[in-house]
C-alpha cells in the first residue's frame, strides 16, 4: 500500500510544516514523557491527539517515524485512528486519512491533503503544555495503561512497592508508563518518589481499594521499618 506524505516545494519547507513535531519529542525526552496530548479541530469536530513516543525495542514500520499519532474523536474516544508520523507529514495511506475525516474526494486530492497537513500542523504544540482537561488525561491515563499491559480501568493507587533485582543483579525500575500515569493520577504521592525509579505504583480497577496518599506513605514507613 502506497504511503502519503505531506510534499511541498521543498524539504526545507518541509521541515518548517512539520518541525513543532521534533521540538515536542524532544521537550517530551527532557521531561521524562513518554506520552502527550493536544486538541486537534477539523470540520468543526475535535479530536484528542496522543502523542506517543516508541520503546527502546519497538519496531517502527516505518524507520523515518519520529512518533506514534492516535486521533481520537472527543465526543466518542473509541473512535480512533493510529498512525505513525515524521517530521514530514502523517506516515497513512490517503484512503484510510480521507475515510477516518471525512474528506471528499476530489481530482485535486492531493492540495486538500497538503492543506489537512498544513491546517493539523498550526495545533502541534513546541512543548509539553499542562494545561489539559480531564478527557485528555484520562485517555492518556488509559493509553499508558494499556501500554504497560495493563487493565485501563485500574486507576486506584492502592501502594508502592520496591520492585526486585534483575538476573543481571541491577534493580528493576518501575516502567515509563507506570511512572507517567502516576505522575498524572498523583502528583503529590509522585513526587515524593520521582527520583527513586526502584518504586512502582499499584493500581486497582475496584475503587474500594484506593488508599489516599497519606495512608500509601503511612503504610510505606511501616513497610520499611518492618
Amino acid at each position: 500500500m502506497v504511503k502519503w506524505r505531506y510534499q511541498h516545494r521543498s524539504e526545507e519547507t518541509v521541515a518548517q510544516v512539520f518541525g513543532n513535531l521534533k521540538l515536542l519529542k524532544s521537550d517530551m525526552e527532557a521531561k521524562g514523557w513518554v506520552i502527550d496530548s493536544f486538541i486537534f479541530k477539523y470540520k468543526n469536530e475535535q479530536f484528542v491527539v496522543l502523542v506517543k513516543l516508541f520503546a527502546e525495542k519497538e519496531k517502527k514500520q516505518n524507520p523515518y517515524a519520529l512518533v506514534k499519532l492516535e486521533f481520537l474523536r472527543r465526543i466518542d474516544v473509541s473512535s480512533s485512528l493510529q498512525v505513525e508520523a515524521s517530521s514530514s507529514g502523517l506516515l497513512v495511506d490517503a484512503k484510510t486519512l480521507r475515510k477516518f475525516f471525512n474528506i471528499e474526494y476530489s481530482e485535486n486530492l492531493r492540495d486538500i491533503l497538503q492543506q489537512f497537513n498544513e491546517n493539523f500542523s498550526r495545533f502541534i504544540p513546541v512543548e509539553v503544555m499542562d494545561n489539559k482537561g480531564n478527557d485528555q488525561l484520562s485517555v492518556m491515563v488509559s493509553s499508558l495503561s494499556r501500554s504497560d499491559s495493563e487493565n485501563p480501568k485500574k486507576v486506584y493507587c492502592f501502594k508502592v512497592r520496591r520492585n526486585g533485582i534483575k538476573s543481571n543483579g541491577e534493580l528493576a525500575q518501575r516502567s515509563d508508563y507506570n511512572d507517567n500515569k502516576a505522575r498524572i493520577l498523583l502528583p503529590h504521592l509522585y513526587s515524593k518518589f520521582k527520583d527513586d525509579k526502584n518504586i512502582s505504583f499499584c493500581f486497582s480497577e475496584n475503587e474500594h481499594d484506593k488508599k489516599t496518599d497519606e495512608e500509601i506513605l503511612a503504610n510505606w514507613a511501616k513497610t520499611k521499618n518492618d
